[in-house]
């Protein structure tokens, strides 16, 4: 079984900040995969559900951000797992909007959310980035990552969306790289063979068109005229 815990903070003022991606893509999960009402427990919302065989729970902690190992914690002793059997889904602003990574183990880059997990669980855990941006400097951070996504946001965070949501069985049956595969074709999805290629065909159809209605050009050594053209031709 696998614990999927997305990071945000609780309340609806906070609900569309960019630092509570990890909230929505687990309502995303949620919604999308039949799981049960959330309710409360562990210091957050929990909800009991499947992937075909494979039993998963997800956890949004409501302990507000920076305390939200406890959370974990908690719902990692109910549950009997251990660091290896957590995902946390979180916000990055090292990634470029849009762009999705998965990780285990390794620090927590200062983000306060992750830094709270590590000091209760660890660092031996799996992470999926979601990327977000960043301001362009690092006195921004704070009042950048706590504001709503823009209008402008909404195409790429919804693909995103979905894409974590169509690889969340990968993620719950332990294969990342399947993951990754599910987001990607959400994420940068596979164009049409209609490019050059299909122009080429295109026009050599058209030139084959054109070649059939053309009179065939004579044999070599062979004098394509009729007999009442070579006698006209003798006394012009």
């Amino acid at each position: 079984m696998k614990l999927l815990v997305g990071l945000g903070n609780p309340g609806a003022k906070y609900a569309g900040h960019r630092h509570n991606i990890g909230f929505m893509a687990l309502d995303r999960i949620a919604s999308d995969h039949g799981f049960p009402a959330w309710k409360g427990k562990h210091q957050g919302s929990i909800s009991e559900g499947r992937f075909g065989s494979d039993r998963a729970v997800l956890l949004k902690p409501e302990t507000f951000m920076n305390n939200s190992g406890q959370s974990v914690q908690a719902a990692m002793r109910f549950y009997k797992l251990g660091p290896a059997d957590v995902i946390v889904l979180h916000d990055e602003i090292d990634l470029a909007p849009g762009k999705v990574k998965h990780k285990t183990g390794g620090g927590h880059a200062g983000h306060n959310g992750l830094r709270s997990v590590h000091a209760h669980i660890g660092p031996d855990y799996g992470r999926v980035r979601l990327g977000v941006g960043h301001p362009g400097h690092k006195d921004r951070v704070p009042s950048y990552v706590l504001h709503d996504f823009a209008k402008a946001d909404q195409d790429w965070l919804d693909d995103v969306l979905r894409g974590v949501s169509d690889g969340a069985p990968w993620l719950a049956a332990g294969d990342p790289a399947k993951f990754m595969n599910a987001v990607a074709l959400r994420v940068n999805p596979p164009r049409s063979g209609t490019g050059t290629e299909g122009e080429k065909k295109q026009t050599a159809g058209a030139s084959g068109t054109a070649a059939a209605s053309d009179p065939p050009a004579p044999e070599p050594g062979i004098d394509p005229r009729s007999a009442m053209q070579k006698l006209m031709d003798r006394f012009r």
